[in-house]
């Protein structure tokens, strides 16, 4: 009897140690699609006439974009003077203490840019999933659906993503001239791989939600 039940506890864990090997090639697989898919839409440039570009947002110092931010921003203004879009929607709020939104600064240096005032749109959010998911509605009313998001791009895969999951038809237009390149970009490119990933599983409105908790 006890031979047996030592068997049969050895074949349980053999069984138990396949499923785990199972489960992990699985996972591992699904990261490593996941990862060239988000590589392979950071490499796409697919501008085409829309209602409006959508600028992701990221960090302002006192109203002055950052270089990442600024980067998108130029972008926009080429796409905006090539005529793809007459409506720029920039995006994102403010931590605490600040005294500009990340849309607000991003509005200014279209203005300063020679951007007319009333071309530009803003919304609050964030992360990217509110980003997009305030600017969704006023883009909507317009009848802007079909829009051109720009950020950088190992970010252009998840914000392509939560566009398509808000309503728009988006198209990738990511920031050529991006200040975070080469060996830089790894860790983001892994940081977009797990929330892609993740996101496709759980919603990305979920994904935010989680961030926000864990803060």
């Amino acid at each position: 009897m006890g031979l047996l039940a030592t068997l049969t506890g050895v074949r349980l864990i053999r069984f138990l140690l396949r499923v785990v090997s199972v489960v992990v090639a699985a996972v591992l697989v699904y990261l490593a699609v996941t990862a060239v898919q988000v590589w392979m839409t950071g490499q796409r440039y697919q501008p085409r006439p829309a209602g409006a570009i959508v600028v992701m947002g990221a960090a302002q110092y006192n109203g002055v974009p950052s270089p990442d931010l600024a980067a998108r921003l130029d972008q926009a203004v080429i796409l905006w003077r090539q005529h793809y879009a007459n409506d720029i929607m920039v995006t994102g709020s403010k931590e605490t203490g600040d005294r500009y939104t990340e849309a607000q600064a991003s509005a200014r240096y279209l203005i300063t840019a020679g951007i007319p005032r009333r071309d530009i749109l803003e919304a609050g959010g964030s992360d990217s999933w509110e980003n997009l998911a305030q600017a969704a509605p006023a883009l909507l009313a317009r009848g802007d659906q079909t829009v051109l998001v720009v950020t950088d791009p190992f970010h252009e895969a998840r914000s392509m993503a939560i566009a398509s999951s808000v309503g728009l038809t988006p198209y990738p237009t990511p920031a050529q001239s991006s200040p975070i390149k080469g060996v830089a970009t790894v860790p983001y490119y892994a940081k977009e791989t797990v929330g892609v990933a993740v996101g496709r599983i759980i919603g990305y409105d979920h994904l935010s939600a989680l961030h926000t908790s864990l803060g």
